[in-house]
């Protein structure tokens, strides 16, 4: 205890770099969900050794070798069947397909559980995730952009505030077309792949300089794919009074960044686990060691899971409520240009 009263006084950046000596051995997750991103959970949660954990899969074929070398207890069957033969948990983690994702929330919303972590964007539909927002106050709930929760954007927030602010920022989210695999959702995923994955480093870029008062978005060409177009570009202004521009050319090469401007530094997230510098003056870029936890599982996760469990209201606001992930999908609807009436 002692050591978590120690580590609340602390600056987030020093908190994630410390969240291996929090003990939660005591709390209890249940996972909905059998793929990459319930495999990734399982793992931040070995590494926070917590071992009172509970998988709901539809058949678990992809988790089933990760819960029997972990000894935890897979339910199999989906969330309708099986979320009846779990106790109140102090966290429960919403990870299926995406299109799956709202209608295991709203089972979830049904029984006791009060502190819920759904998996990023949680909808690609912006009234969907609101109107559940306003349903249901009393509960906890936040969607897992596990970015938010990047060592090197709190160590980023730490240097642009001893600079005296930021000045400008440019961002790019350059989708790789290569790497896409049209088989593993359903059609309107991919129609909507802005809210889908680019929204996670849109939602960065925002977090640093606030939401955008003014937005002019340019949309050009199309994908067979993706008809709303392939170029996106625009500036803006923030709430924050920072301008801002964006580039993204999916058929181009590339990858996603973040640029931030200061009086004295350039920084740069590219790719957005890292860090570097360039001073006012000068054209060189160095790295900025970053303080992390553990370097053999998804970035993000393990420290958007210490936030859900720990007790710290300073860290509360990192991740999005269901209100704020509702705008984050509309502003990615004006950025893609997409017409989506839901």
């Amino acid at each position: 205890r002692t050591m978590s009263n120690y580590l609340i006084k602390m600056d987030t950046n020093r908190w994630f770099s410390k969240i291996n000596s929090l003990d939660f051995s005591n709390k209890s997750v249940v996972i909905i969900g059998g793929a990459y991103m319930a495999i990734e959970y399982l793992r931040a949660l070995q590494k926070l050794k917590i071992r009172n954990v509970t998988v709901i899969a539809n058949k678990g074929h992809q988790i089933q070798e990760y819960c029997d070398t972990y000894k935890v207890k897979l339910l199999k069957g989906g969330f309708m069947k099986c979320l009846k033969q779990v106790p109140k948990s102090d966290l429960v983690i919403i990870a299926p397909p995406l299109t799956l994702t709202m209608d295991a929330l709203t089972e979830v919303l049904k029984y006791e559980h009060q502190n819920i972590l759904l998996e990023k964007p949680g909808s690609l539909y912006h009234t969907e995730l609101s109107s559940t927002g306003r349903k249901n106050t009393k509960k906890r709930i936040k969607i897992a952009y596990n970015r938010l929760t990047y060592p090197s954007l709190h160590k980023l927030k730490r240097l642009v505030k001893k600079d005296g602010g930021i000045t400008s920022c440019r961002f790019t989210f350059t989708e790789w077309l290569d790497r896409i695999d049209f088989k593993k959702d359903p059609r309107e995923v991919y129609d909507y792949w802005g809210i889908s994955n680019s929204t996670h480093v849109i939602s960065m870029a925002f977090d640093l300089i606030g939401m955008p008062k003014k937005l002019n978005a340019i949309q050009r060409g199309q994908l067979k794919w993706h008809k709303s177009g392939k170029i996106f570009v625009g500036s803006g202004i923030s709430e924050q009074n920072i301008p801002f521009s964006y580039h993204a050319d999916w058929g181009s090469g590339g990858r996603w960044g973040i640029e931030i401007m200061t009086k004295k530094n350039s920084y740069r997230l590219m790719p957005l686990e890292q860090l570097e510098m360039c001073p006012t003056g000068k054209t060189t870029w160095q790295s900025i060691k970053l303080d992390t936890c553990f370097d053999d599982v998804k970035q993000g996760v393990a420290e958007e899971l210490s936030i859900m469990l720990s007790n710290n209201k300073k860290l509360d606001s990192i991740l999005p409520s269901l209100d704020e992930g509702s705008k984050i999908n509309k502003i990615g609807m004006k950025i893609l240009g997409y017409e989506i009436n839901k």
